[in-house]
C-alpha cells in the first residue's frame, strides 16, 4: 500500500518506536532526554507515540544524544522525510481531532479489522442519515460542521466497499444497537438493511449478540477495535497489531503483545458467543421490518 494511501501515520509510528527503544537502550528518562534535546516532555511523548511528523535535522540531534549507530541514524533520518506525507484524510483536518487523525491513518494502513461496539452501529457501517443523527448529538456543533464530519464518515468506508484489496472487518453487536432507534425508525430501518446487505459482501462479517445470552465477554471488555496490519515479506509485521478504545476524554492505543493476546481471545470469545452471520443477517431485516411497521 502506497504512501499516498496510507499517509504518514505507519512512517511517524515506526520512528517513534525506533526512538523510544534508542532512548531506552540509552537509559535515558523522557525527562533527561527531553533536557537534552531542550524540548518539552509533551513533544517527547508525541514523536514517541507517532502523533507527530519529524524533520532529518530533528533524528539526527536525537540520535547524536542517544548514541546511535551512523548506519541506524542514516536510515531513521530517511524515514523522517516519510513522515511529512498526507493521507486523503487530512483535507478535513478541520473537523478530526489529533487523536482520531492518528486513528484513521491506523485503519487506512489496516489489512482487517475486529471489532466489538455495544451501542451504536460501528462508523465504517453507518449510512449517512444514521451518521447525521449520531453526530447531532452534539449540541455543540454547527450544521456545516455536521455535514463535515458526515462527508468523512461516508469517505471512510470506501475501505469496507472498494473493489481492489478492501478491508477485511469482523464485527459483533450487541443486540442494544439495532433495538435503538438513532434517527427515528425510518433512518434506523435502512441502516439495519444496510448491515444486512454489507453482510453479503466477501470480506465483511457481521454477527449480533442477543439479549438472550445473559452475561458474556464482551460485558467485561467494552468497545474496542483490533486492527491488523499487512506483513512483509518475511512474514514481519511492519506495524503491530493495535487496540484502538475510544474514551469520552480521549483515545487509548495499546500494542504491547500481551494487551493484544488479551483483546484478541475476548474477541474471539465474544464471536463464538455470537449469532451466526445468517442469522444475524434475518434479524437485521426482521428488526427493520418491525420499525416500519404493517
Amino acid at each position: 500500500m502506497s504512501e499516498a494511501t496510507t499517509g504518514s501515520t505507519v512512517p511517524r509510528r515506526q520512528l517513534g518506536r525506533y526512538l523510544r527503544e534508542l532512548r531506552t537502550n540509552a537509559r535515558l528518562t523522557v525527562q533527561v532526554a527531553a533536557k537534552a534535546l531542550e524540548w518539552s516532555e509533551a513533544k517527547m511523548w508525541r514523536i514517541e507515540t507517532g502523533q507527530t511528523s519529524l524533520r532529518s535535522h530533528d533524528v539526527e540531534t536525537m540520535c547524536r544524544v542517544y548514541g546511535a549507530p551512523e548506519e541506524l541514524k542514516i536510515a531513521l533520518m530517511g524515514l523522517a522525510k516519510e513522515t511529512k506525507g498526507k493521507g486523503w484524510w487530512h483535507a478535513y483536518g478541520d473537523v478530526i481531532p489529533e487523536s482520531f487523525d492518528l486513528f484513521i491513518g491506523l485503519e487506512e494502513a489496516a489489512s482487517s479489522l475486529e471489532l466489538y461496539s455495544p451501542e451504536l452501529v460501528p462508523g465504517l457501517f453507518q449510512t449517512s442519515d444514521y451518521a447525521r443523527a449520531v453526530i447531532k448529538n452534539n449540541s455543540r456543533l454547527q450544521e456545516e460542521e455536521i455535514d463535515r464530519r458526515v462527508q468523512l464518515r461516508v469517505q471512510r468506508q470506501t475501505l469496507v466497499t472498494r473493489f481492489t484489496e478492501p478491508t477485511i472487518l469482523r464485527a459483533v453487536l450487541n443486540e442494544a444497537v439495532i433495538r435503538r432507534a438513532v434517527g427515528g425508525t425510518t433512518v434506523m430501518a435502512a441502516q439495519l438493511t444496510w448491515l444486512a446487505e454489507l453482510n453479503e459482501r466477501p470480506n465483511v462479517s457481521i454477527r449480533l449478540v442477543p439479549f438472550s445470552l445473559g452475561a458474556h465477554q464482551g460485558l467485561d471488555s467494552g468497545s474496542f477495535i483490533l486492527m491488523r496490519f499487512p506483513t512483509a515479506g518475511d512474514g514481519r509485521n511492519h506495524e503491530p497489531p493495535t487496540v484502538y478504545i475510544q474514551g469520552f476524554t480521549g483515545a487509548l492505543y495499546l500494542d504491547k503483545p500481551r494487551e493484544i493476546d488479551r483483546y484478541a481471545a475476548g474477541f474471539a470469545a465474544i464471536w463464538d458467543a455470537a449469532l451466526p452471520q445468517e442469522e444475524s443477517s434475518a434479524l437485521f431485516r426482521q428488526t427493520a421490518r418491525e420499525m416500519i411497521g404493517p
